[in-house]
């Protein structure tokens, strides 16, 4: 395994600390494209997602290798995963977990013994979570934000990291709930995964027709990894990129007196401060990935799409007239000058 950053080494750079933290992350990155042909931004923002304790839901169509990226990258990683295929007859104790009369190892007098759900994982792979029903989707609400689960009166904690990777096909829409806005503000990022270009198309499919690939082995261990998330969570930000994921936020809502006529005409919701927050901490991983001690307004704008566009909501004229949130964010973004 490789070994941790220490956070109060003595006499070792802010540069340092950042050359040992790239190295790193791009040992995960090579070990993740021996399983995974291309996709190299969708990696990136999961590993921004992870290096944030943050959750993230993946949007594309079936056969891109959604559930393979977040098996490869738990396991590089080497956290314990676990997936739920949702559907419409899920119940929340098929997450959480339940309670049965049993008996101690004593075989002593009959209690209620509480069995644990496969929310109890470091990764948990939510797919197609939008084919369960509200109150299926919600149990997991109390995971994501607070990482714990209440079940019978009792609280279980979740060991830390704890992440939740959803995954929703954007074509067949019948039969399906959407995510309530409570939870879809829980996730830092909504990831568009595109189709392959032919070339890596043309790869997957040579590199599949013989043997199933195999998971990568561990590139850190979870004391590792933890040290690393400490790293970005201690980058300092500079107030003039704070100011600006605030000012783009605002801009977001046709509440606010300072929003443009494109906002007040197509917006119904804009974004909250948590979306400001995870812009912030987004960028602060973005800049580390590449080797910067703090973040730009350039990193805030590069993951504002992934992370404004289900924060925003368009209004009935927007849905008439065929604005969608990319476009909205993306006018915001040519609004709010660097």
């Amino acid at each position: 395994m490789m070994g941790g950053i220490a956070m109060n080494t003595v006499g070792m750079s802010a540069e340092r600390h950042v050359e040992q933290f790239v190295a790193r992350v791009q040992s995960i990155r090579h070990v993740l494209h021996e399983v995974v042909v291309g996709q190299d931004q969708t990696i990136d923002l999961l590993l921004i997602c992870a290096l944030t304790g943050s959750h993230s839901v993946l949007v594309g169509v079936p056969g891109l290798a959604k559930t393979l990226m977040v098996k490869a990258l738990a396991s590089a990683f080497s956290w314990k995963f676990n997936r739920i295929q949702f559907t419409p007859d899920l119940m929340p104790s098929d997450i959480t977990g339940y309670e049965l009369l049993g008996r101690d190892e004593q075989g002593g007098a009959p209690r209620m013994v509480f069995r644990q759900g496969p929310v109890f994982a470091n990764m948990l792979l939510a797919d197609e979570i939008n084919r369960a029903a509200p109150k299926t989707q919600s149990a997991l609400l109390e995971a994501m934000a607070e990482q714990h689960v209440t079940v019978g009166g009792q609280t279980y904690g979740l060991e830390d990291p704890f992440l939740v990777v959803a995954t929703q096909n954007p074509i067949e829409q019948e039969g399906t709930y959407p995510l309530p806005e409570a939870q879809l503000d829980r996730f830092m990022m909504e990831i568009h995964i595109d189709y392959p270009t032919l070339a890596q198309e043309e790869q997957i499919v040579m590199s599949t027709s013989g043997a199933q690939p195999k998971l990568p082995e561990a590139a850190f261990d979870r004391a590792a990894f933890l040290e690393l998330r400490d790293l970005v969570w201690a980058a300092p930000v500079p107030q003039t990129v704070a100011a600006y994921a605030v000012k783009v936020c605002g801009l977001s809502r046709p509440s606010d007196a300072r929003a443009g006529t494109f906002v007040k005409t197509y917006v119904g919701w804009g974004a909250g401060p948590r979306g400001s927050q995870n812009l912030v901490r987004a960028a602060k991983a973005r800049a580390l990935l590449e080797g910067r001690t703090a973040p730009t307004i350039d990193d805030v704008r590069a993951v504002a799409i992934p992370i404004l566009r289900h924060r925003i909501l368009p209004n009935h004229r927007a849905i008439g007239d065929g604005v969608t949130s990319r476009q909205i964010v993306d006018r915001l973004l040519q609004d709010v000058a660097a």
